[in-house]
């Protein structure tokens, strides 16, 4: 079946622009976390330390919302099963991708094989109603943190080697790293995808969702910091754990004591941790959602930029791979030139081609082992086809990450 005619993006009225932007700024952020550090100081630390944990989280919960708004109008068994099949595929070609990236030597923490593998753990309820995505998600975000904590006091402590296409030889280590260990450990940001999935069953269009969003995500995200400090303040964790200012986490925290689970430390894992930067996600998301519409046109290429995000993310990668800093740039500027090229090259490559060129390549091959395990769609329906951030104005993946009507 042929695909719609593409149509350049400013003509499509359909597409949540709110979401790309989201994701933009996730993704600006965790260059802002690649690039800056904390002994840096001014705007570049500020940017850093507001980017660092909650970048890659709303990152996450982002990609929970583009799966479901991708895959909403799959209501057939053979869509279904062609759906799944198609994300199967995307998760492990992003694995790949990141384990290729990993490969180049660089000092970041590679989020894509983590993510890939994310994808896979929300399978089984991707077509949940939100009255049910929602209390699971929470209870996730709340209750995973606990599991992967008793689970990793029987296993080497994390985060260890980042993985590789050589860590594909051994699996037995593998798993492990990617769902409890590691530096993004799957176990507990599946809850992330999960809680973007129940966000994806609201009319992302309708003004009092953002509301929602906004207030809902600033309440969640200031409850989590602030029963943090209960427990480790007058509660009396922080004799438990020590002191923690200045401590840097990578995915976990020490197994020594429980208490270490009442941290709120960006990349601790912790349910503070997760339960903060899902409200901050949540929050940054229906502010965009309720940008005025010639605010958002201004932000177009911000948004086109959080509209190919595999794309981007991996030049990001491969730019600090192929020149990396030596000091003699200040982290500010290197970090503006990777942000600002990233949004024009995105928005040229948009306005003049479409789809993403790594989204392109990752949709054709899921699309294809869909096709070959589920047949052909019915001629009368667009296939759901969509990866996260992928759809490119004027195809049916476009049409599916706007909500009915």
């Amino acid at each position: 079946m042929q695909a719609p005619p593409q149509t350049p993006p400013r003509t499509r009225p359909d597409r949540v622009v709110g979401v790309d932007l989201t994701r933009g700024l996730a993704i600006a952020g965790m260059m802002a976390a690649h690039i800056v550090s904390a002994r840096d100081t001014g705007v570049p630390l500020t940017l850093y330390e507001l980017s660092e944990g909650r970048a890659s989280a709303a990152f996450a919960v982002l990609a929970g919302v583009s799966l479901g708004l991708a895959h909403r109008r799959a209501d057939e068994r053979r869509a279904r099963v062609a759906a799944r099949v198609s994300i199967l595929v995307r998760g492990l070609l992003i694995g790949l991708v990141g384990m290729l990236l990993v490969d180049l030597g660089t000092n970041i923490a590679v989020i894509l094989p983590y993510y890939g593998l994310a994808f896979l753990a929300v399978l089984p309820v991707l077509w949940w109603p939100a009255r049910r995505l929602l209390p699971l998600a929470a209870g996730w975000l709340l209750l995973a943190p606990f599991a992967a904590f008793a689970l990793r006091r029987h296993l080497p402590p994390g985060p260890g080697d980042q993985p590789t296409l050589a860590s594909l030889l051994h699996p037995l280590d593998l798993l492990p790293t990617l769902l409890v260990t590691g530096y993004y450990p799957v176990i507990g940001w599946t809850g992330y995808l999960l809680l973007g999935l129940a966000v994806s069953r609201r009319d992302l269009r309708d003004a009092l969702t953002g509301v929602r969003l906004l207030a809902g995500g600033a309440a969640l995200a200031a409850a989590a910091w602030i029963a943090s400090a209960l427990l480790l303040g007058p509660l009396g964790g922080r004799a438990a754990v020590g002191v923690l200012r200045g401590a840097v986490f990578y995915g976990t925290v020490p197994t020594q004591t429980w208490w270490w689970l009442a941290v709120r430390s960006p990349h601790s894992g912790t349910p503070p941790d997760l339960l903060h930067t899902s409200g901050c996600a949540l929050a940054v998301l229906g502010l965009t959602l309720l940008l005025p519409h010639v605010v958002a046109l201004a932000l177009s290429p911000l948004a086109a930029f959080g509209g190919m995000p595999l794309t981007v993310y991996t030049a990001h990668v491969v730019a600090i791979a192929l020149v990396p800093a030596d000091g003699s740039t200040r982290p500010g500027v290197l970090l503006a030139a990777h942000v600002l090229a990233g949004c024009v090259l995105a928005s040229a490559w948009r306005t003049f081609v479409g789809r993403g060129p790594l989204e392109s390549v990752v949709r054709t091959l899921s699309l294809g082992a869909a096709l070959a395990v589920a047949g052909p769609a019915p001629a009368d329906r667009a296939p759901a086809d969509t990866a996260p951030g992928d759809g490119a104005p004027g195809d049916p993946a476009a049409r599916d990450v706007a909500p009915p009507g």
